[in-house]
């Protein structure tokens, strides 16, 4: 019996498959409502059109989305992400040319592997000895130059898995990921707003910029003790001028209704990093309320049975990137320093 992504392609007799915009999502790890976004607003759209049928992407198509897709995760813009790609020669779509594409076209710092795998490997050294301070002055020097999603992305969620996968072997790793995640969480928790790093050069009497008010509510779910990829998101919108408010672990749907009330948020991002934490009668319980605010799952938890219990509109983004992303859209973009001092200062 042939498979969901088999029925959706098409196989013409020359120049290779096109795919339907499903398939493509799935390959690329993404709603198709994004890829929808990304061509109306883009560009970045299937070319194969046929007279009464669906548009259908070609193999340069999904290439090129792949290519905005490994942008944004180096903490390219979308919309720089999108230029390059569509910029790119059909030559160029590999792995190490939107790099260099995108350090042209931007003039954004982006992470080369080999500077995350060498600070990954020196963060699990230190980790491996227990050195705490070697622990903080790596997360603090990737943070300082790369930024909180780069960091997070391409440095710590290599070592936190690698430390995972050691403990299921069997390994007694316990102590080490504590102390690691408690300096990942000081090191976050110390990131503050502005587009060039959380630790940039100020002059000592260069003010902090202003963060917009806090209308995101961040949380994880009942049961579920993980916070730390909140933190990141906390961090990362700090970066862009947006407070959050972070209730931390475990916490009730019960009591996350009463905080939505009390604090009128308009985006709410709920945490579950395993199946057996993902309930959705928290966000049933929220969109009963009627009120506008935007409800975000985050965390692999969600992408298991849960999914299907989901009410309507409840997104689930699939990376920190697109956390990020839809935070601010939904806040209304990024707040630049003039509009965050203004606000703060009502």
């Amino acid at each position: 019996m042939a498979s969901d992504d088999e029925r959706e392609v098409v196989r013409p007799t020359w120049g290779g498959p096109r795919l339907t915009a499903g398939a493509v999502a799935r390959r690329l790890g993404v709603a198709v409502t994004t890829l929808r976004t990304w061509d109306q607003r883009y560009g970045l759209g299937p070319s194969e059109h046929e007279a009464g049928r669906h548009r259908r992407y070609t193999t340069e198509d999904v290439r090129r989305l792949e290519m905005m897709r490994r942008l944004t995760f180096q903490g390219v813009s979308p919309a720089d992400a999108a230029r390059t790609a569509l910029a790119a020669e059909p030559g160029e779509l590999a792995e190490p040319a939107p790099r260099v594409a995108a350090a042209r076209s931007t003039g954004r710092r982006v992470m080369p592997v080999g500077q995350a795998q060498a600070a990954a490997r020196g963060i699990a050294r230190a980790a491996g000895s227990m050195d705490g301070d070697a622990i903080a002055e790596e997360i603090r020097s990737c943070l300082r130059t790369y930024g909180t999603v780069l960091t997070w992305t391409e440095v710590l969620v290599p070592v936190l898995s690698a430390l995972g996968q050691r403990w299921q072997a069997g390994h007694s790793v316990v102590e080490i990921e504590h102390l690691l995640s408690w300096h990942i969480s000081t090191e976050l928790r110390m990131v503050v707003p502005g587009p060039a790093g959380p630790r940039r050069a100020r002059a000592d009497d260069e003010p902090v910029p202003a963060l917009a008010p806090s209308r995101t509510l961040l949380a994880s779910v009942d049961e579920e003790q993980h916070t730390l990829p909140l933190e990141a998101l906390a961090a990362a919108l700090r970066e862009a001028r947006r407070g959050t408010r972070i209730l931390g672990a475990r916490v009730p749907a019960d009591a996350m209704v009463e905080a939505v009330r009390r604090t009128g948020p308009a985006v709410v991002v709920l945490w579950s990093q395993i199946p057996d934490t993902a309930d959705p009668t928290v966000f049933t319980k929220l969109a009963a309320l009627g009120r506008p605010i935007r409800l975000i799952a985050g965390g692999p938890g969600w992408s298991g049975p849960a999914r299907r219990r989901m009410p309507p509109g409840v997104a689930l983004p699939t990376s920190l990137v697109e956390a990020v992303e839809g935070v601010l859209a939904a806040l209304g973009g990024p707040v630049s320093s003039r509009d965050a001092g203004r606000r703060a200062s009502r």
